[in-house]
């Protein structure tokens, strides 16, 4: 989506003209092919703008790194992406505080804007502009840029391109039918909670998942653990996950759920097993349900303090000897941050990091890199290879009292002084580097 152009004496200000509205952006789009739509939106970038050149960058799988993609006559799938590390780039900054950047060195000034929809961070915009962005400007920057995650996944399912972009290296076939698994937003936003996942594969996969769902009611969320590594392990997470999501679907309650999930396993997991948690939060009141499968304990924050939650413990899913499951309680408060995590998490050298310490140094970082940076402390603790997956979900519970959050990142709306993270200003403000 890499687009240059002559015009690059042109000023930054919008020429007169209907402006690029979302509506509008979609429907151009919508008339190109899957892989071209963000070609047509850079385009229009172009020619209302003057840049200099427009990129879409997509995050890895693993959230450190990005991929440009390039125009779609110059993907080659056959070779691998070509990754820009985030750590210490204007990049890693947008993305983390969801506010776009400006830089200006003398020449064409550069513009990178979240790609986010409801906290999931997709990507970034990049825009060279021949002078300085005005509030106007950024505006219609920040307006492209809410759009471009819309197309991106309307378009994802109909072609590969995307899925190409996000793998930095080739995945094996158990590490493919892993991330099939996972939901297709790695995080949410919604008024009383946001959450969020990250996994890392061992070298030889283990078999860990994560999953999420949200209905008129409740939020479900589930962390799962197959037994084994590699093919096996991932046939067995699948049937768990399926299981799992037939289940819930059908309007089963968490008891059921982990029951249909057990029978799955045990049925036709070959004698394997998997152990997991199930999480269910009524909206309307914050009531929280889960049952424990065998599965390492969640960590819950409030105040300040972390405090590992201990439950009744139920047997692996798969299990051949008399069992049930019981469905518990759980003291779920406004301001609360609960950690789920696998035994990848614990294992081996991870025992060098301080998971209640890191937990409560990342308060501030939203779900998604609070569980980034997790993830992080354990693949630098065991030097990039680990001998298990370590899987993270990280979910901030609001509360039923926030009617009003910004449904691409979770900001609160109600306090007008404060410019919405995604650069799309809450009414009347703008961050001071743009008035």
């Amino acid at each position: 989506m890499t687009v240059g152009g002559p015009d690059a004496g042109r000023i930054s200000r919008l020429p007169r003209g209907r402006a690029m509205t979302l509506a509008g952006t979609l429907e151009a789009a919508e008339a190109a092919a899957p892989v071209e739509s963000l070609d047509v939106v850079a385009r229009m970038l172009q020619e209302r703008l003057g840049a200099v050149s427009v990129s879409f960058l997509i995050t890895d799988f693993t959230g450190s790194s990005v991929v440009r993609l390039g125009a779609a006559g110059s993907v080659d799938t056959d070779e691998p992406a070509r990754r820009i590390t985030l750590r210490g780039t204007l990049y890693d900054d947008v993305l983390r505080t969801q506010r776009p950047g400006v830089e200006d060195q003398g020449g064409p000034v550069r513009i990178v804007a979240p790609v986010t929809n409801r906290g999931d961070a997709i990507g970034l915009l990049e825009l060279f502009l021949p002078a300085a962005p005005d509030a106007e400007v950024m505006r219609e920057v920040g307006e492209t840029a809410h759009a471009l995650a819309y197309l991106v996944i309307a378009n994802r399912s109909f072609t590969d391109v995307y899925q190409w972009g996000r793998r930095t290296k080739p995945l094996s076939l158990a590490a493919e039918i892993q991330h099939q698994l996972l939901p297709a937003s790695l995080a949410c936003e919604a008024a009383q909670f946001a959450v969020a996942g990250a996994l890392e594969p061992a070298d030889h996969v283990g078999g860990d998942t994560f999953d999420y769902a949200i209905g008129r009611d409740t939020v479900q969320l589930s962390v799962t653990d197959a037994m084994g590594h590699d093919v096996q392990a991932a046939l067995l997470a699948t049937l768990a996950v399926g299981a799992l999501r037939r289940a819930r679907r059908a309007g089963a309650d968490l008891a059921e759920q982990a029951g249909q999930a057990d029978q799955a396993v045990r049925e036709h997991g070959r004698k394997g097993y998997v152990t997991g948690q199930l999480l269910r939060i009524r909206l309307i009141d914050g009531k929280t349900e889960f049952i424990n499968a065998g599965h390492p304990w969640p960590l819950r924050m409030r105040d300040g303090q972390v405090r590992e939650i201990t439950p009744k413990i139920d047997m692996p899913f798969g299990f051949e000897a008399p069992h049930s499951y019981r469905v518990q309680s759980l003291d779920l408060r406004p301001g609360d941050r609960l950690v789920m995590l696998t035994d990848g998490m614990l294992e081996h050298n991870a025992d060098s990091v301080d998971l209640s310490d890191l937990i409560a140094r990342t308060r501030d970082l939203h779900p998604r890199e609070a569980a980034r940076t997790l993830i992080a402390a354990i693949v630098d603790a065991n030097d990039g290879h680990l001998q298990d997956d370590a899987t993270v979900m990280c979910l901030d519970w609001h509360g039923t009292s926030h009617p009003q959050r910004d449904a691409a990142t979770g900001a609160d709306l109600t306090d007008a002084s404060q410019p919405s993270p995604t650069g799309r200003a809450t009414p009347g403000r703008w961050p001071a580097a743009f008035n």
